[in-house]
């Protein structure tokens, strides 16, 4: 039961970082909307490096076969369905506060895997041991908060109030509960469904950076915005490289 608590504390604080973008509220509506593509260059970096640092890494623990590859195949396939759908029922709405742009949707939906896997091994660890929960959960923790800045950069870019993408980001957030719930609700966490969850995570992750957020960087023109794009691009993939070190 303790170990059951002291996850779901855990899972709690890990959801919190989601509402690191309240800082955005202290900054003009202009002055944001001059920002919000570089935070979407940032969070493409991120996803990036997220995929190839930390995810499929850990994927490739024994060894990157066939499975792993259609796994990732797998990702990008369901998200390329799951867009096609959202433009579907979008393709003749402008985006606004109302009606979102589907790049913010999509990033929705892989936030909310991405966030039930963390619940799924901060859950695991504490299983294993308090100490070896904490120090993971220390981990998550880390790795969130440039994940959730530049979530809620990309909420705001898509057509978001500011209070909107808070609460969005924050309940895409909560699957981490999900994922510690259903870890105890079983007693383990099945590898199978780590096996699986990993790379298809992994395969959403370069669909979103890929085919959602590299083509809204395009639209900006200009050597200036351009260069500053390239700079975030790269800090959002240096942040990953960085924890990856410290973890």
């Amino acid at each position: 039961m303790s170990a059951f608590l002291y996850s779901l504390i855990s899972v709690l604080i890990v959801s919190a970082m989601s509402l690191v973008g309240v800082v955005a509220i202290f900054f003009r509506d202009k002055s944001l909307q001059n920002v919000l593509v570089y935070f979407v260059s940032f969070s493409a970096g991120a996803l990036f490096g997220d995929v190839f640092i930390h995810l499929l890494p850990e994927a490739a623990e024994n060894g990157f076969d066939l499975q792993v590859s259609l796994y990732v195949i797998g990702g990008i396939l369901t998200f390329f369905v799951i867009e096609k759908f959202i433009h579907w029922r979008h393709c003749h709405v402008p985006t606004s506060v109302s009606h979102p742009h589907p790049v913010a949707l999509m990033n929705l939906v892989g936030d909310s895997v991405h966030n039930f896997i963390d619940g799924l091994v901060i859950g695991a660890s504490y299983m294993v041991s308090i100490p070896v929960g904490i120090a993971t959960t220390l981990a998550v923790v880390l790795h969130e908060i440039p994940q959730e800045i530049g979530d809620f950069g990309i909420l705001l870019y898509g057509g978001f109030s500011k209070k909107k993408a808070m609460f969005f980001n924050f309940v895409t957030a909560l699957t981490a509960v999900l994922g510690a719930v259903v870890v105890f609700l079983v007693g383990t966490v099945n590898s199978n469904l780590t096996l699986f969850l990993v790379p298809f995570t992994a395969g959403a992750f370069i669909y979103i950076a890929g085919s959602d957020l590299i083509p809204e960087l395009h639209k900006e023109c200009g050597l200036k915005k351009a260069f500053f794009q390239f700079i975030f691009f790269v800090f959002g993939i240096g942040i990953m490289m960085l924890l990856l070190l410290l973890e």
